[in-house]
């Protein structure tokens, strides 16, 4: 890694809505079992809708995480 990059926190999670503009509403894990994951706003990287990777209901996504919360971005299809 050189100086200048930073390191982006990233997060998986499993896709539970698809809405319009490439933008899916995500489900986080649960910290345990009792609660449920919260839900994040999540849209498709550059690089996926250049090469349109398609992205399903029931799909597991890894996606970085906005440094100010609210929104992720999807930068890979696990399943």
């Amino acid at each position: 890694m050189s100086e200048g990059e930073e390191i982006k926190p990233t997060a998986e999670g499993a896709v539970e809505e698809v809405l319009p503009n490439s933008l899916f509403r995500v489900r986080m894990p649960a910290a345990t079992e009792e609660e449920e994951g919260e839900l994040i706003l999540a849209y498709l990287a550059g690089k996926m809708r250049l090469h349109r990777i398609r992205v399903l209901v029931g799909d597991k996504v890894e996606m970085v995480l906005d440094p100010y919360g609210g929104r992720a971005r999807i930068v890979r299809r696990l399943t």
